[in-house]
């Protein structure tokens, strides 16, 4: 049996990650967390919600990171949010503290493990992951793009009124505001939405994507969104162990790439078993293009903050 850590496994992002693919039913799955008890207890509740939801895979939680030893996989969701007075570069500083420390435990205790980071700013920690472990790029890869894509994809079904497992879309870029979804991309059922809505409707249903977090934000008020971002990381990490070479947006290592290097972004990939397996290049307009750029240039931006 495959073996998936989840590091912020007593988090909220991290115990969804870990009960979908404890239903999955293809990996031993350990929730890691400074937290004392928190993911022994969601550990403990999820191996008790087996035999209701019918899976039988083992579940355990621990305050040792030097447990992850063995794991195939490693999903890093640790981090703090935003609180009130704390600057974006207090926040980024924080979390690359934070990440640094789990990618160090990760070079250390899991040396062969392919590693999927959610923690925010994404595309920043998913670099800084990369650097503090110095694993090869192919075996470091951010979560977002299948999960703004997803949120695409559910904004055009509601808008459309058709089944949201009809819809595909494709977004690429960082992971915040300067987010690039590609309506010329995004299909229901093979037809492109550019034939079925008008270009007004398209535009309002992009600037609600590219807003789709803060807007769960606003709605919670004490926190962030969490079924999807874990949904996401689990499609990924099932990719890999089951190397299933699914074809979807994710944070890469761009080396030359759509004309970038050296920056984390999001981008069409192939994940299999070994990882980010292959980097797909679509042919973009200038327009596109531009504004795919423009969103790295704020990853690079941040990146460099970091020094």
């Amino acid at each position: 049996m495959k073996r998936v850590s989840i590091v912020g496994g007593g988090g909220n992002v991290g115990a969804s990650a870990g009960l979908y693919l404890a239903e999955r039913g293809i990996a031993e799955v350990l929730l890691v967390d400074v937290l004392e008890g928190v993911p022994q207890g969601k550990g403990l509740d999820l191996l008790q919600a087996g035999p209701i939801r019918d899976y039988d895979a083992k579940v355990e939680g621990t305050n040792r990171i030097e447990d992850i030893a063995g794991s195939d996989v490693v999903l890093v969701t640790a981090g703090l949010a935003r609180k009130p007075g704390m600057s974006r570069t207090d926040l980024l500083n924080k979390n690359a503290e934070i990440v640094g420390s789990i990618a160090a435990a990760i070079k250390t205790y899991a040396p062969n493990a392919i590693v999927v980071v959610v923690s925010n700013p994404l595309d920043i920690m998913t670099y800084h992951m990369r650097k503090i472990t110095g694993f090869p790029p192919q075996r470091v890869m951010g979560m977002a793009g299948v999960l703004d894509s997803a949120r695409f994809r559910a904004f055009i079904a509601q808008e459309l009124g058709v089944a949201v497992t009809d819809v595909q879309a494709m977004v690429l870029g960082g992971h915040g505001d300067s987010m690039v979804p590609l309506p010329r991309y995004s299909c229901v059922s093979g037809v492109p939405i550019t034939d079925l809505l008008d270009a007004a409707t398209i535009e309002r249903l992009v600037d609600r994507t590219r807003k789709g977090g803060g807007e769960i934000v606003a709605l919670l008020k004490t926190g962030s969104a969490f079924y999807a971002p874990g949904a996401s990381a689990v499609q990924m990490i099932e990719a890999v162990l089951l190397d299933s070479k699914r074809f979807v947006p994710a944070a890469a290592y761009l080396n030359g790439e759509y004309g970038l290097s050296d920056v984390y972004v999001g981008v069409p990939v192939v994940i299999g078993a070994k990882g980010v397996e292959r980097i797909v290049e679509l042919p973009l307009t200038a327009a596109e293009k531009e504004a795919l750029h423009r969103s790295a240039a704020e990853v690079k931006s941040g990146i460099a903050e970091l020094g």
